[in-house]
Formats: C-alpha cells, structure tokens, sequence
C-alpha cells in the first residue's frame, strides 16, 4: 500500500519552477497586446492580469517570501546564542571570524578575477550599439567608518525588526558569550535556546514543504513580465557573466572543497541542489538563511555551533555571485562607450569589488551601489548601469544560488578546521533527508 515513494524535495520544486515558467509564458501570450482580456467567473467579469498576475500570483510569491524572511531574524538570533553559548572561551569565537571573513574575502577577489578574466577573452561590448533609455543614479555607499559603527545597535529590538542583519549578528554573538559566562542561570538560558531552536527548525520543515508552490507563484509572476527582448542585445554579456558564475560556483567551490576540506565535491553539490534551487528562486541569499542553514547543519554535517555563525554572515558580506556580475559588468560598459582600460584599471577593480563586498554589507541594492563604486573608482560613466538592468533580473536568481553555495563551502571548511564536522553525515546520501 505505501509502497510508493513521495518525490524529494529538488524534483517537486523543479516541477513548480516549470510550471511557473509555463504558466507564465502562456499568460504573457494570452495578455500581448493593448486590450486586457477578461475571465467570466459566476457572473462576473475579472481581469486576467488583475486577477492572475497580479493577484494570485503575486499574493501567492510575496506571502511565501514574507514567511521565509519572517523566520530569518529568529533563526540567526537562536541559532547564534546557541552557538555562541557553546563555545568554551572568546578566543574560539575570533579564530572563527577570522576564518570566515578570510574565506568570503579570498572568494570574492578569486571571483571577479575570473570574471574579468572571462570577459576580456569574449569582449561582451564589442561592436555593440546600444544607448541608455534614462540616467541612473545609486545611494552612496557609507564610509568604512560608518560601516563599523552601524554594526552595533543602540536598539538590538529595532534591529531586529528592521533586519539588519550585522546588528543582529553583533548582539546575538554578544549575548550568547553573557550566557555562556553566566553560571547557572546561563545554562538555564542556554538549555531554553537549544529548546527554541528546535522549534524554530521545525518551522523551517514547514516552509520547506510549501517551496514548490511558492516557486511556482513566484515563476508564473516573472516569467508573466519579463521582457526577453533584451537578450537578444544583450546576449554576450548574459552569456559571459553565466558562465562565470558557473565556472566559479562549481570549479572553484569544487577545489576548495576538494584540496582544503578533503571532501567529495560531488556529494557536496548533490547535497546542496535544494538550497541552490530554492536560492534560485528567491533570489535574496537573506531569504535563504533558513534553508541553507538546515542543509549545512542536517546534511553537510556541519556543526550548529559554526554554521549559526558562518551562514548569516556569509549571506550578510559574501558577494561572489555579485562581484562577478561586477566584473563582467565593467568590462562590458568600458567597451560599449569605446574606453580602453589598463591592467592598473582590472587591478582597481579586484580590489575596489572585494573591498566594496564589506563595506556596503546589509545595505540596500547593494549590488547596484557596489557597482557604481567600481565604475567611478576607473572613471567609467556610471550611467552605463542603466544597460545592463534589463537582464539583470534572472542573473541576480544565478547569483543568489552561488553565494549560498558559497556560504556552505565556507560551513564546510571552517567546521572541519574546528573539529565541529560530522564527516559521516557528510557522506551519507540520506542525511537530512527526513528533517
């Protein structure tokens, strides 16, 4: 009678992402054109764009993402007390800093050097004649030293409520070491988290099971609006900065994982193809916090201790999906405006992207204010972003999967040069599987 096996969790979203896109492209079909087409229903006349695109749709795609980012702020504060509470003394915690910050800033540089390198070698802007449809302009980016002041909060509440996501990190790392100082009523405190922590996961199950549906709202919503148009303009720089993002997210990931941890890369991409999928059609890496934190933790094996510290701050300052748009970007700009660059101008570049990756962490449309950095810091008009943006949307869904992807490599490594790395689990192709 039961006999038969329920699908795992990668082919259901595979089958809600394709019937998005399916769904989707037939709306787009049914909705070209000036005249909105109508639905009769019990008497009434709906819109199809009203009643679809931008109701079910769009209602169905926001409420999923607004549960997942509703967990992402009590997730990383339980889990970071957890862990933070376990450690046996401070100086653990700033050897773990210090590997991770290391990790995504080594990462970040590797990958905008292989970004440019790509994108000389194709030449994306050559002969390329397009004009931006309007100026763009970006915030400014603050100051380094605004930066460190901004990561300590007056107020850890209206952190929290607010996401900010460094504030949040800083206070729980400073509330799990009271704890763990703290005697007995610390380790009443301590017993308290790991009991929330596991309630919190549950609920983190739960929003896993309803992936596919909120994949396939959020599908059928993009793919009702995207204009493929600018592909076609477009195409060598879509296909350059893919193909970075590729070659880094398994190549380089691949080695890391291969030469530093002396682990399988192959298991290690089998066992994250559900948070890359989800990651994929997220696009927010703040989003994905829940779900990769439960991949690092119940099937790489690594230990809550590490991976409560190391995923938030890789989703936070870890950029290497960014900076290899970053790259791709500025060399293609310098060659749609005739602007020969120096190898001085690349080495610029490296520097400016990683050191930009963070200083402009948790602020908004980072991406774009990174960028714009980049483009000054080489005297390229920073208007030539506006080229750019029209695919920019289904990249960003690429780089959001190889910055999590990112961030559990880095899990990986740092757990394993700690000894907090369950290497069985890790090695184990049905781990995690009933979580």
């Amino acid at each position: 009678m039961n006999s038969k096996k329920k699908l795992g969790l990668t082919p259901r979203i595979l089958i809600g992402m394709a019937l998005g896109i399916l769904v989707g492209a037939l709306f787009k079909f049914l909705l070209a054109g000036e005249a909105e087409r109508t639905l009769s229903l019990f008497g009434a006349e709906l819109g199809l764009r009203a009643f679809f695109v931008d109701g079910i749709f769009h209602a169905g795609g926001q409420i999923f993402i607004a549960s997942l980012k509703m967990l992402v702020v009590p997730l990383v504060f339980v889990s970071l007390v957890c862990g933070t509470s376990s450690l046996s003394d401070g100086s653990t915690l700033g050897r773990l800093g210090g590997k991770s910050v290391g990790l995504y800033i080594l990462t970040t540089a590797i990958a905008i050097a292989i970004a440019i390198f790509f994108a000389v070698l194709v030449s994306p802007g050559a002969g390329v004649q397009m004009t931006a449809d309007s100026e763009f302009s970006v915030q400014q980016a603050p100051s380094i030293t605004q930066v460190f002041i901004n990561m300590f909060p007056s107020n850890p509440v209206e952190a929290m409520a607010k996401g900010e996501m460094l504030q949040i990190i800083v206070f729980s790392v400073l509330f799990g070491l009271a704890v763990a100082l703290t005697g007995e009523a610390g380790a009443r405190v301590r017993a308290l988290f790991n009991d929330l922590n596991d309630v919190v996961m549950k609920l983190v199950s739960f929003m896993m099971a309803l992936a596919p549906y909120g994949v396939f709202f959020l599908m059928a919503k993009l793919f009702t609006s995207l204009d493929l148009k600018d592909l076609e303009s477009l195409g060598w720089y879509f296909g350059t900065v893919l193909f970075a993002l590729f070659f880094h997210g398994f190549i380089v990931y691949g080695s890391f994982i291969s030469i530093f941890g002396r682990l399988n890369p192959l298991m290690f991409f089998r066992k994250m193809k559900d948070a890359a999928l989800f990651g994929f059609s997220m696009s927010s890496s703040n989003a994905t916090i829940p779900v990769n934190m439960e991949t690092a933790t119940k099937k790489l094996g690594v230990s809550n201790s590490i991976a409560s510290f190391t995923i938030p701050l890789g989703a936070t300052i870890n950029m290497d999906g960014t900076a290899i748009m970053q790259g791709v970007a500025t060399v293609f700009i310098a060659q749609v405006f005739q602007i020969d660059l120096t190898t001085m101008d690349y080495l610029m570049v490296i520097l400016t992207a990683t050191l930009a990756s963070i200083g402009t962490a948790g602020v908004p449309g980072v991406g774009l204010i990174m960028l714009a950095m980049v483009l000054q810091q080489v005297g390229l008009p920073v208007e030539g972003i506006a080229l750019i943006i029209g695919v920019d949307r289904l990249l960003d869904m690429t780089r959001t999967a190889v910055n999590i992807t990112g961030d559990a490599m880095v899990s990986c490594l740092v757990a394993k040069s700690e000894n907090q790395f369950d290497e069985d689990c890790f090695n184990n192709p049905d781990a995690g599987k009933n979580s």
